[in-house]
């Protein structure tokens, strides 16, 4: 079966997936990444509005968490509105997050104490509807908690994310356990792309979508997020021939 005769077969299997999973599947609005790389792969064809999603960094290195906020940041800075990031450590760094597209103007900052109390924050920052988007930087998600955030997420429709940040390899390992999130998304730090000239290049990641409900498991190699907070492929992959094309070539022994 061809890729194309087997699209409206994968669609009514995310269909019935998403029925067992939570009951009748209602229409929901979603965010393109505008790389059919990733869109197609998704449900709907893009990252679900009104819904939880996690981040975390591909390993326990402070680079790799960094690319796990810069990554949640696009997402947030392609929302319309307000977005509430909530932490318990003060480190958030704002011109990275300019970098990516989100403006310190539109950000409400909020320092909990510790991790229960910012859940809270988290919590009813999604219910209150007037937000694009909520992020949140905890180390450990049980199911119950994120069952509630999905659920004020749906209410509202707006985008909640989770980063998992880590102080131990224990914390690590938690973020196998299941949750109620979307999506599960893993960033690690590539070399930048290179240059002509001496100079660093745009950043570049792996991106892996860990888990997502009633879409396809994947990774990729792409740019980190510009000024507007797009990520992209980069320009080899990009700009390479069809498969097809490629097989004729081979074909041809050329």
């Amino acid at each position: 079966m061809s890729e194309t005769a087997a699209m409206p077969v994968i669609a009514a299997l995310r269909e019935r997936i998403g029925r067992l999973e939570n009951g009748p599947v209602r229409a929901r609005q979603v965010l393109p990444f505008g790389i059919p790389e990733i869109d197609r792969k998704l449900p709907g064809g893009g990252l679900a509005l009104g819904a939880l999603h996690e981040v975390a960094g591909g390993g326990n290195a402070a680079v790799d968490g960094a690319a796990a906020a810069v990554f949640a940041a696009g997402i947030a800075a392609r929302t319309r509105g307000k977005v509430l990031w909530c932490v318990t450590r003060p480190d958030l760094f704002a011109p990275a997050l300019a970098q990516a597209g989100l403006d310190a103007g539109r950000v409400i900052h909020v320092e909990a104490g510790d991790e229960k109390m910012l859940l809270a924050c988290f919590e009813e920052g999604l219910r209150h509807g007037g937000i694009g988007a909520a992020v949140a930087e905890v180390a450990r998600l049980s199911m119950t908690a994120s069952r509630r955030l999905q659920l004020a997420a749906e209410r509202s429709g707006a985008v909640g994310i989770v980063i998992r940040r880590w102080r131990c390899r224990s914390e690590a390992a938690a973020f196998g356990q299941p949750t109620a999130s979307s999506t599960r998304w893993r960033i690690s730090v590539l070399p930048s792309s290179p240059l002509p000239v001496p100079g660093i290049g745009r950043a570049r990641w792996l991106l892996e979508l860990v888990r997502a409900r009633a879409g396809e498991s994947f990774d990729l190699e792409v740019e980190a997020c510009d000024d507007e907070g797009r990520i992209a492929l980069p320009a080899p992959m990009a700009d390479r021939p069809p498969a097809t094309a490629i097989g004729r070539r081979h074909a041809a022994g050329r």
